[in-house]
């Protein structure tokens, strides 16, 4: 009688992002050495992988979430390591960077156990099973924005609402970047991205124009709308918080922070000339730019800074410790000591988090040291963005989950509670 062929099996086969799944390998033969693998198709038609070696227990079955892995893109009991340390396959170009592209299609991963633990590409796999992984939960509505001469994306949770809002905005790359304001949505918040850096307007009023529009929205709760932003995206979130007489945000989340500008030019619509304020950008041992070094001279430097001290709604900082792209956490520091100053450091919450880079991105996203990087006047360059994938990944899980409880707490409590 034959023996019953493995099985791989995952649970949820369906789920969003930041969910956790279960990978169980079954039907094995007992002590047998077995690599357990992803492999995702990005929508940019490029390959990328993740592959722990394992070894099946007395009853013929391995369990990514409690046994350890020997070795691989990951070691140890790690139940999402399958997508956290994600790499393109070998052979690919260099300074790659996995980025969903469309909301309305789900991440699809095959995760597939192979024969050994060298060579496990060359042969077929012993069992696999295809997994979605969306950044839209089911009844999630995805509409264009061109109202008021505004570029973005608006994401509306399911039901009549209304919702609590949130306004995303991204960093210096430009663009319209969807899937966190998507993920955001799935978690129940009326969330617009939005493409600020090409408006070819003045960024501040532009920002206070995208806000009004969320804030008037039918399906949107007028008084409990948010604001989250992301490197430079975190500057016009920052002004919102405390500079805009228009609008006043009910909380502000910041990662990554960039608090300074020079304010003959940012107000005249144009953010590309901060960085060419600093003459030639300083680069590694490996040729790789680091922008680090010179947000560090601009911070001492002449620059306008957000004025932190009327900040009057909380505030959280988001910062890798790590951070080779932009000082955050000095900027976290500098604007903690504005606010004790001021006297409203009450109203700041603070999340550093020790080899930890740039790019803190829903759980369960690849970690990037480097990548190429486009800036919006088309300059392209291999950019250090810093961190090491298992803290970066561990601080990207742990932020998240903080981030929701932070919006959760000062945009969803009962309209007579107070903040």
């Amino acid at each position: 009688m034959s023996q019953t062929p493995p099985i791989v099996s995952v649970l949820p086969t369906r789920g969003l992002v930041d969910e956790k799944f279960k990978v169980l390998v079954e039907n094995l033969p007992p002590g047998r050495p077995v690599t357990v693998r992803s492999l995702h198709h990005s929508d940019n038609d490029h390959y990328w992988e993740a592959f722990g070696f394992y070894t099946s227990d007395h009853r013929g079955t391995v369990n990514v979430s409690k046994d350890q892995s020997v070795g691989g893109t990951y070691t140890g009991k790690e139940p999402m390591g399958l997508l956290w340390s994600m790499c393109p396959v070998p052979g690919s170009h260099k300074g790659l960077r996995l980025r969903k592209l469309n909301m309305c299609s789900p991440m699809l991963v095959n995760i597939s156990v192979h024969s050994g633990h060298e060579g496990f590409r060359d042969g077929a796999p012993l069992a696999s099973v295809l997994v979605e992984r969306w950044y839209m939960a089911p009844g999630v509505k995805r509409i264009d924005v061109q109202e008021k001469g505004l570029l973005g994306t608006l994401f509306l949770p399911p039901g009549p609402g209304p919702f609590p809002g949130i306004l995303d905005l991204w960093g210096g790359g430009g663009g319209l970047v969807e899937y966190r304001s998507a993920l955001l949505a799935s978690h129940g918040f009326a969330t617009m991205s939005l493409d600020y850096l090409s408006c070819g307007q003045p960024v501040f009023t532009y920002v206070e124009t995208a806000f009004n529009f969320i804030k008037d929205h039918p399906q949107v709760i007028a008084d409990r709308v948010g604001v989250v932003g992301l490197c430079l995206g975190s500057l016009p979130a920052l002004y919102l918080a405390a500079d805009s007489t228009v609008v006043k945000p009910r909380c502000t989340v910041c990662i990554s922070c960039f608090a300074i500008y020079p304010s003959d030019r940012v107000l005249s619509g144009s953010f590309e000339e901060i960085t060419s304020l600093s003459g030639n950008i300083p680069v590694d041992e490996n040729n790789l730019e680091r922008w680090k070094d010179v947000g560090l001279g601009l911070l001492s430097g002449s620059l306008r800074k957000v004025n932190m001290e009327k900040v009057t709604s909380p505030l959280l900082l988001v910062s890798g410790c790590d951070d080779q792209n932009w000082p955050s956490f000095e900027t976290a520091e500098d604007i903690t000591q504005t606010m004790r100053a001021a006297g409203n450091d009450h109203l700041l919450s603070r999340l550093d988090y020790p080899d930890s880079g740039h790019l803190i991105e829903p759980p369960f996203s690849p970690h990037f040291r480097a990548s190429t990087f486009v800036t919006t006047n088309k300059r392209k360059a291999m950019i250090l963005w810093g961190g090491q994938t298992k803290p970066h990944s561990d601080a990207q899980e742990d932020s998240w989950r903080k981030i929701l409880s932070f919006l959760q707490q000062h945009l969803c409590c009962s309209l007579n509670a107070k903040l």
